[in-house]
């Protein structure tokens, strides 16, 4: 979310942002040690021997989902357009009661490590394990990237360093963690980053409506005043200007977020169904909280960034660092260079718990999904599969380094918006109906998740974000940015 093509101003050394920070990692690496000890079998690295109970899968559910994206993008989103920014917030949030209705119970007693296993269970092992990885690897690699250059543009801002050592020490950290630690390590690294991401978002809300009195109305009648446009900002349509891209973003954020391959791996570590529907009965609190501070973060740094005391956030009337900093500017209003470091060094983690998810998923895709099964016909041993995976985890953490690096100079915004839509036409689909369907067949999961992935990858590259803003052609064939609403009825 938001925009990632402005140059990065390297800033001087922030010291109580690296040295939390350096607690944090401090902290990580000693669980990583632990966790390392306790893995033993192909079950404890994937599932962490499915020994998390409800409430701690429900935190590790949030950690994994309030990424950077969402703590970084939406508050600027939200402070930039005003009110379609909380249409992401909004959207995210309805993708779970569909998972807790529909899908946890299922997902729990079907699966043993990856949602492959549930849309292979009655279907041909060799096409669908093979569709379902790609589509996991697809929406992995794209929601890597994003983080990964998010991670490194945050590093620049906040710890002045250069942009591909950030990036090659995010590559590093979470090989580290994934190899050694596998999902228990992993899991712990969710749940202590949500525990700092909420008390650092309440404290901030709590602060910017603690300068009105509690007062939301006043709050919000200030933001008006002090925004550019005014009143325009309390209205719908200043970011989604059609019907067509509002639904078609709400069904990619709602579906795709049933279909992120490093959510659903989550349900597969409690140790049976009523802990699977805890768990997101858990996380839906949780998230749900966290999306309402959002709102009040976004009016707040309204407010106080465009005063005259925010002026020193500006360079050539641009914020610094670009809309995605909004939050981390309005740290330093309510808190100072404490309270600065504290969040800083949280949005760091919040992206490194993020990858950490994803690498897993996407390394259990290759070793469970394309190596035991598809290569080995179910035929190779536990030690093998676990070497396969720590292997992938090396390749899928170098790659990201890679593209991170490649991708620099490039709007991300697309990516994760991509990742949605591919999770929502190639997975949702196959996964829904194989759970639900009795008279799905293997070819028609086939052709269906391969027609949807197809679908919403050709639509976003004919679209204005990479036809005009990347390649540089005049007019954009499709006239939408978001492809959710054909991808997914093409799939379906």
């Amino acid at each position: 979310a938001g925009d990632a093509t402005f140059d990065a101003v390297k800033r001087d050394l922030n010291i109580p942002a690296i040295v939390m920070f350096l607690v944090f990692i401090a902290g990580t690496l000693g669980i990583t040690y632990w966790a390392a000890r306790k893995t033993k079998s192909a079950s404890d690295f994937y599932t962490a021997g499915g020994g998390i109970t409800g409430f701690q899968n429900g935190l590790a559910i949030a950690g994994d989902y309030m990424s950077a994206a969402a703590f970084l993008g939406v508050s600027g989103l939200i402070y930039m357009k005003g009110y379609d920014g909380v249409i992401y917030a909004v959207s995210f949030l309805v993708g779970w009661p569909v998972i807790l209705f529909f899908m946890a119970e299922k997902l729990r007693n079907l699966g043993k490590f990856t949602f492959a296993d549930i849309a292979a269970y009655r279907l041909g092992q060799k096409e669908i394990r093979t569709l379902a990885a790609f589509g996991s690897l697809s929406v992995v690699i794209l929601y890597l990237i994003a983080q990964m250059v998010g991670a490194g543009k945050l590093i620049q801002i906040l710890f002045g360093m250069e942009y591909e050592y950030a990036v090659f020490m995010v590559g590093a950290l979470m090989i580290i963690y994934v190899t050694f630690g596998g999902m228990l390590a992993t899991t712990w690294v969710q749940i202590i980053k949500a525990v700092l991401l909420l008390s650092g978002v309440s404290f901030m809300a709590i602060m910017v409506l603690w300068h009105f009195g509690f007062n939301f109305e006043s709050l919000a009648q200030t933001a008006v005043n002090n925004h550019a446009k005014g009143e325009e900002i309390l209205k719908p349509g200043g970011f989604l200007s059609d019907p067509v891209s509002a639904i078609s973003l709400g069904m990619a954020l709602m579906l795709g977020t049933a279909g992120l391959p490093h959510v659903l791996m989550r349900f597969f570590t409690v140790g049976n169904a009523k802990e699977a529907r805890k768990s997101v009965v858990y996380a839906t609190g949780f998230i749900g909280y966290f999306y309402l501070i959002i709102a009040v973060i976004g009016l707040g740094a309204i407010v106080f960034l465009n005063s005259p005391e925010g002026a020193q956030y500006y360079t050539d009337g641009k914020l610094i660092g670009g809309g995605n900093m909004a939050a981390i500017h309005l740290s330093h209003v309510v808190g100072g260079d404490i309270f600065l470091g504290f969040i800083s060094a949280v949005a760091f983690a919040t992206i490194l718990a993020v990858v950490s998810g994803l690498t897993l998923a996407g390394a259990s895709s290759i070793s469970h999904d394309i190596y035991a099964i598809v290569l080995r016909k179910g035929k190779a041993s536990e030690e093998d599969e676990i070497k396969v995976s720590k292997r992938s985890v090396i390749i899928i953490g170098v790659v990201g380094v890679i593209l991170g690096i490649a991708f620099e100079k490039q709007n991300i915004a697309f990516m994760v918006g991509l990742a949605f839509a591919i999770a929502a036409s190639a997975n949702f689909p196959i996964l829904i109906l194989s759970i639900y369907w009795s008279k799905l067949t293997t070819r028609g999961a086939f052709i269906g998740g391969f027609i949807g992935l197809l679908t919403a990858v050709i639509l976003v590259v004919l679209s204005k974000t990479v036809w005009v803003d990347i390649f540089g052609f005049k007019d954009a064939i499709f006239p939408w940015t978001h492809p959710a609403l054909f991808s997914v009825s093409a799939a379906f």
